[in-house]
């Protein structure tokens, strides 16, 4: 994989955007904390420094060593990281009199400076800040002002180093994407190489070459992620790829059957495993999710194993792992603190003596998707929203049983069904249902209830890493009620989540 950017994160809410921006422009780029990096930066064109919810003044600000990196590769520092270089190379950063945070516009633009080619003056871009630049670092040149903030972006002489305290990374920067792409195309010459035929030619090739005649086994989904995964495999080693679909009883309603008749005609080497009663049992009496997850994980890794010694000599197991799973899964002190952990990241145990293999878990899932163009995979089944590979055992708030499970499964399937034929579900990022851990008082037929209360989540994303609620017609919502109340035995109340993320989730556990 061609490296081209490093972007080291020191915890802001805005570094997987920063990534984001920068796939786009079809440039490959990868997020590394701050303080562990690769020690051979040989084959990266350009470093971008994140923002930080800290402070460059307080005695436990991030404080990287950049010695293998000012000087000798192009810089673009943002927000903290801009305050971070004038703060310790000769410039001064100090508390602003009032927190510096949201639109601004800029009120000065030095002429002739290629980093703002394109960029006019009074373009709005996105401030998030409490400190601010007093008085440049030793061989700063100002770039741009807005009427609040003096230094709002500057270069230092003698280095390719540009820095900037505003975030370009996000919507409100207007011309934010311009700017990203002058630093890296236009000054830092990075080529834009990353397309998903580039990465399916060098994926291919490089599974062939790690793999040669091994075999691997893989857990299908049904989903996007494992499905791209498993047509990659299956492009670079053929019949020595072995899928496996685990039933873990916690699918939606009829899918072990849907998904396994999906994969009819697709050329894959596919097996079923019922294993719900084993899942079940494993989740008996657990309430807490983080617990369910791994409860999840380890039954799924277990009949795994059972499966993989039914295949003589696999040494592989392949995994639809992709780079929003890594990123979530990953917590170092500061940056990056872990949201949820993910069942399919992080390794096996020993007992397991199989090699892992993740050839997406460097896309985004908008990546993923146009990968999946690029390979001929069907647009229906690309266009299927995104599911929590623990299933509705984290829609479930609470123990799980498997009343609770058919109760889901039915409330779900209203939904989701009633979206198709709304034509309502393309325009859906991801929609689910999620049973609460709460009775409600109700009155059906002139008697009193005191049944189950469901919630309808339904929002719109491009990678999951962000996401807006999605305002569903008012028709509709009363119609899904309607018949979710009642079709569904043991429901009375429907409501409807209208929490974004952040500061939500997109699942509640």
């Amino acid at each position: 994989m061609q490296h081209n950017v490093l972007i080291l994160d020191f915890g802001s809410q805005y570094t997987q955007l920063i990534a984001r921006r920068v796939r786009e422009l079809n440039i490959f780029c990868e997020i590394f904390p701050y303080h562990h990096f690769p020690d051979d930066l040989s084959s990266y064109k350009a470093v971008i420094l994140s923002g930080s919810p800290f402070s460059v003044r307080s005695d436990d600000a991030p404080h990287p060593d950049l010695s293998q990196i000012r000087g000798k590769l192009p810089l673009l520092a943002l927000c903290y990281g801009a305050q971070y270089l004038a703060h310790f190379s000769g410039g001064v950063v100090t508390a602003s009199d009032t927190r510096e945070y949201g639109r601004a516009n800029l009120s000065f633009i030095k002429n002739e400076e290629l980093f703002f080619d394109g960029v006019a003056q009074n373009s709005q871009v996105w401030m998030s800040h409490s400190d601010t630049i007093k008085t440049l670092p030793t061989g700063g040149v100002k770039l741009a002002s807005t009427l609040d903030v003096e230094n709002a972006a500057y270069r230092i002489e003698g280095e390719v180093t540009y820095a900037i305290q505003f975030h370009p990374e996000v919507y409100h920067s207007s011309d934010g994407k311009q700017m990203l792409e002058n630093f890296l195309v236009k000054i830092a010459a990075v080529p834009q190489h990353f397309t998903p035929n580039a990465f399916v030619t060098e994926m291919v090739s490089e599974l062939k070459e790690k793999l040669q005649q091994d075999k691997v086994v893989l857990g299908l989904s049904g989903g996007v992620d494992s499905t791209v995964a498993a047509v990659l495999l299956h492009q670079a080693i053929g019949k020595n790829l072995y899928c496996i679909f685990v039933n873990n009883g916690l699918l939606r309603k009829n899918e072990y059957e849907n998904v396994l008749k999906q994969y009819e005609g697709m050329g894959l080497n596919v097996k079923g495993v019922d294993a719900a009663d084993r899942f079940m049992e494993a989740l008996t009496g657990i309430s807490d999710p983080e617990t369910k997850r791994k409860a999840i994980g380890r039954v799924f890794i277990e009949v795994f194993d059972d499966e993989s010694h039914r295949i003589e000599d696999v040494k592989w197991l392949a995994q639809g792992t992709i780079y929003p799973d890594v990123i979530e899964s990953v917590s170092v002190k500061g940056p990056s603190a872990t949201i949820k952990s993910h069942h399919n990241v992080g390794g096996l145990p020993d007992y397991m003596k199989l090699k892992i293999v993740e050839p997406l878990r460097m896309l985004f899932k908008d990546e993923v998707r146009r990968v999946g163009i690029t390979l001929g995979i069907d647009s229906a089944l690309l266009g299927r929203h995104p599911f929590p590979g623990p299933g509705l055992a984290i829609r479930i708030l609470g123990d799980i049983t498997l009343e609770k499970v058919r109760i889901l499964q039915e409330v779900d399937a209203v939904f989701i069904d009633g979206l198709k034929s709304w034509g309502l579900y393309d325009k859906v990022w991801q929609a689910g249902a999620i049973l609460l851990p709460v009775n409600s008082v109700g009155v059906m037929g002139d008697e009193r209830t005191y049944e189950k209360v469901v919630a309808l989540r339904a929002v719109e994303s491009t990678d999951g890493m962000t996401a807006d609620w999605v305002h569903l017609p008012y028709d509709f919502l009363m119609k899904v009620s309607n018949d979710i109340i009642n079709k569904v035995k043991g429901v009375n109340r429907v409501v409807y989540d209208i929490s974004s993320k952040p500061p939500a989730t997109i699942e509640w556990e």
